[in-house]
């Protein structure tokens, strides 16, 4: 008869930061920088012109679509800034390879008790995950009359079953960064077409070209494709990064996973008694 789980003593894992409330501080950020410091009279002559190589000026310029990519790009670095510290707390408090190659030493060696010590000391996603291995390790050995790969696959059941649990916390908001590696650049894109109407309009005009309005279309457009370009970049180079270190843990849990079923399997060989 299958004895009952021993749960771990850990505590609930933490949901971080919500994408949707950094979303809406950085809108509410992006959008008072855009108007009250780059719209400040300040960076403008008397007829409403940038000051040369007043760079505010020249960003305000770019219309209503600048605050959105702002926001975007803001949204970004917040969200990187969370991941990273979420990451690094995932990994343990030790580098996770050496962890990996001790935690398997002691598995090989049938030191389970030493495993488990090893879990309690690195702490983090993995050693979580092999912690309830060990757990369930410990279940199975009183269970009777099964064979032992069959309670070997109890055990790697309950190593998939933690990761399951881990895995949303690991990949928390790496969605919106690579959403937004797409809607950056595609909302750029927008106010450059935008900036570029306003300029074949003023082009259009009978007579001589409004060179003002000219000169404000284009310089809409610009910085539009600049700002858009660049949070696009920011945006991929981030979830590139982030998505590396998760799968970096991923292994390490496959790893250990692998290794505890394949020391329980060498270590009770046959019919359990």
């Amino acid at each position: 008869m299958e004895t009952k789980k021993q749960q771990p003593t850990q505590k609930p894992r933490s949901k971080g930061v919500s994408a949707m409330i950094v979303v809406i501080g950085c809108a509410i950020v992006a959008h008072l920088f855009f108007y009250l410091v780059a719209g400040a009279p300040s960076n403008f002559d008397e007829k409403g012109h940038p000051l040369n190589a007043n760079i505010l000026g020249t960003l305000f310029q770019g219309g209503f679509v600048i605050p959105i990519v702002i926001t975007l790009l803001l949204t970004v670095l917040v969200l990187s800034v969370e991941r990273f510290f979420a990451l690094n707390r995932a990994s343990g408090k030790g580098n996770t390879a050496k962890f990996v190659m001790n935690a398997k030493a002691k598995l090989e060696a049938g030191d389970i008790a030493g495993a488990s010590k090893l879990c309690d000391e690195q702490k983090g996603s993995v050693a979580n995950i092999l912690k309830a291995g060990l757990i369930r390790y410990s279940d199975v050995e009183k269970i009777a009359d099964i064979h032992n790969d069959e309670k070997a696959a109890m055990i790697q059941k309950e190593i998939e079953e933690a990761t399951t649990l881990e895995l949303p916390y690991l990949q928390q908001n790496l969605s919106v960064i690579a959403t937004i590696s797409t809607l950056g650049t595609l909302m750029g894109l927008f106010g450059t077409v935008l900036g570029m109407i306003k300029s074949f309009g003023a082009m259009g005009q009978e007579g001589a070209p409004d060179s003002t309005a000219l000169a404000v279309g284009i310089s809409e457009a610009l910085m539009n494709t600049a700002m858009g370009i660049g949070t696009g970049a920011c945006a991929i180079i981030s979830y590139s990064y982030f998505s590396g270190k998760v799968e970096d843990i991923t292994n390490a849990v496959d790893e250990v996973g692998f290794a505890i079923g394949q020391t329980y399997t060498t270590l009770h060989g046959g019919l359990s008694k």
